[in-house]
Parts: structure tokens; sequence; C-alpha cells
């Protein structure tokens, strides 16, 4: 089912703080599309709004699927997840005193997943054996690069369409940022996921964006076409590349 996100001139902030100014952007199925921006110009709060977790003031958030429109604004994020949409939150947000297993089975709640969890939970141990190994292990006693890939492989456990994936590289290592970005494509390839990913780590988010846009101060200031566009740009090399 082809599907694509379409955000339009959205506005959103917390009590009297505007965070966003007039917001547009558009994922389009089979993308991968880094949302990139140094820490507070609201990355986040986008994220936060499309997965209904932060409720905008203005503007449109649609879900265009096989000729129709869905308006997610006010949706639930419940109801969001069953349509597909799903997130793997900045700091992972995984329940630390329930094991690998359990977390991941939790990821299956809603009814399209769990009958898939015949399929998708051998995939996520094979596609991160350490989680097999691990799997009656409590997952607040893992490392940080291996809860994130916790929290990955329970996002993947909803059998999504859509994945939202907020600041996958805070907190990890150097080595642990590249193997978790790569996962982050490798599965998007072999699920045929469509992949909004917020991340400040523009050397790491180019590798696996097919496009993206550049966000600073609540605004979107550059959308590059290709990673070459955005490797280009000043902004870019200002803020990331040091030049």
């Amino acid at each position: 089912m082809a599907s694509r996100v379409v955000v339009n001139n959205l506005q959103a902030g917390y009590g009297a703080v505007r965070v966003l100014h007039g917001v547009s952007l558009a994922v389009n199925e089979g993308e991968t599309v880094a949302l990139l921006g140094a820490n507070g110009n609201g990355k986040s709060t986008l994220i936060k709004c499309i997965m209904g977790i932060v409720r905008p003031t203005a503007g449109e958030i649609c879900l265009e699927t096989d000729g129709g429109r869905i308006d997610l604004v006010g949706k639930s994020t419940e109801e969001l997840v069953q349509l597909g949409i799903t997130l793997v939150p900045e700091g992972r947000r995984l329940f630390p005193r329930l094991t690998v297993e359990e977390n991941l089975l939790l990821g299956a709640y809603r009814p399209t997943a769990r009958k898939e969890i015949p399929r998708n939970l051998p995939f996520c141990f094979e596609a991160f054996p350490v989680l097999h190994e691990r799997k009656h292990q409590l997952a607040g006693s893992m490392s940080g690069g291996e809860q994130q890939m916790l929290a990955v492989a329970r996002a993947l456990m909803s059998a999504p369409r859509i994945l939202l994936v907020d600041e996958p590289s805070v907190g990890l290592a150097p080595i642990l940022v590249s193997r978790v970005i790569a996962k982050i494509k490798e599965l998007k390839d072999r699920y045929h996921l469509t992949v909004l990913m917020a991340e400040q780590n523009f050397n790491q988010a180019i590798k696996i964006a097919d496009r993206g846009y550049i966000i600073v101060h609540g605004a979107i200031a550059f959308e590059g076409r290709n990673p070459k566009e955005l490797g280009e740009h000043e902004l870019v090399k200002k803020y990331y590349l040091g030049v």
C-alpha cells in the first residue's frame, strides 16, 4: 500500500513558547529523508507532532495512501500506530525492568502486528544477533548501543509502513552510531519502509538519506534534493563540516 506523509505550514510549541514556525515537508513512499539540525531547533518537536504526542497549533499533517488522504492532526498516538506509523524515540524509552524479548513483544501489540510475531520476532533476532543472545536479560542492564538496537527492533515488531527515528546517535560512541545507522538502512531496504530520521550527526545521516531538510530555529532553511546538494550547502558547511 503506497503511502507518504505530508506536513504543510505546521506551527507548534509548548505553552507560550512557539518552536515550529510554518514547517512544510514531505516524505515519499520508500524514501529515507533526513531532518538535520542542531539541538533545540525543533526536530524532535516535529517528530512528536507527526506521532500525535504534541498537538500543533496550526497547519496540516496528512497521510496520503493510494489516492486517499487522512488528516493526522488530532488523532491519538495509538490511532497513528494502527495506521502503520511507528516511532523510535530519542532516549530509546524502553521498559528497563522487562526482558529484551518482553520489550519486543510489547512492540507488537497492534492486531496487525500480533499476527506477524512468528515472522517478525525471528527476523529481529536475525538482524540483531545480540538481542537473541540476551533475550532473557533485562533491557535496563544493556549498554547504550544495545538498547538503541532494541528500540529499533521493537519499532519493527509493530510491522510499520512509516518509521520515524528521533536522534538515533544520541549518547552513543561513534562506532556504535555507524552500526545503528547502517542497520536502519538495512532494515528499511528489507522491509520496504518509508523513513523520516531526525539527526544532528550529518556525516552519519547522509550515508543512508535519499534527500533531506535542514531545520534552523523551527523553520525549514533548506531542502536538499539529494545528498550532494545537502553536503554542498553553506549551512551544512558552517554547522557540520567546520568550513
